[in-house]
């Protein structure tokens, strides 16, 4: 994986770099060779988790709610770590598997609710450049989730985007965490143009 990437790994050291390690183990099972390239700069690496952490803290969208807008926008933006990473993590979220899994594709798949779909919608529309979220879509959104529900997903949707876009930009890939925990691959995603 390292020589994937756009920068070279580093060797995560010191006892900040144990420390790091040791989370990063508890968390994935082992230390993702992505930590390597962000230990470049460890203002934000650590600024990025510390991020993560505070939104991993937030309640007001239901567990599968966020981890379906974070994965939508991940695949809308063509995260395969974040993807990879938010699948693997979905199974301490008590996430629906096959819901989880069929993200990627969850315009063809028959297993999610309308809401979840609106979800999903505006974690795409959100994740475009520019934003192509409508009225009529939060609005809908404003009714089922309220307000804070909405702050909410707006926010997960930017901080995965934020999260993406720099991993992609750094040339960070799948690390195939989901494959450790014996979940099966993703759905893939259909081709642009393809017809389901």
């Amino acid at each position: 994986m390292s020589s994937d990437t756009r920068i070279p790994t580093a060797e995560v050291t010191g006892v900040s770099g144990a420390l790091i390690k040791a989370v990063a183990k508890k968390m994935v099972g082992r230390v993702p060779d992505s930590l390597g390239v962000l230990w470049h700069h460890r203002g934000v690496m650590k600024d990025s988790m510390g991020i993560g952490q505070k939104v991993d803290g937030w309640h007001e969208l239901d567990p599968s709610l966020a981890t379906f807008a974070a994965m939508a926008s991940a695949a809308t933006i063509g995260c395969s770590f974040c993807l990879d990473f938010n699948y693997f993590m979905s199974r301490d979220r008590d996430v629906d598997a096959a819901k989880v899994r069929d993200v990627p594709r969850w315009r063809e798949s028959t297993l999610f609710t309308p809401l979840e779909r609106r979800v999903m919608e505006y974690a795409e529309a959100a994740s475009q450049t520019p934003p192509a979220v409508t009225d009529e879509l939060s609005d809908a959104l404003l009714e089922d989730l309220g307000p804070a529900g909405l702050v909410e997903l707006a926010a997960r949707v930017a901080f995965m985007n934020m999260s993406a876009r720099m991993n992609i930009a750094l040339g960070i890939r799948s690390e195939h965490f989901a494959d450790a925990c014996g979940l099966p691959p993703l759905a893939a995603r259909p081709a642009v143009g393809a017809t389901a």
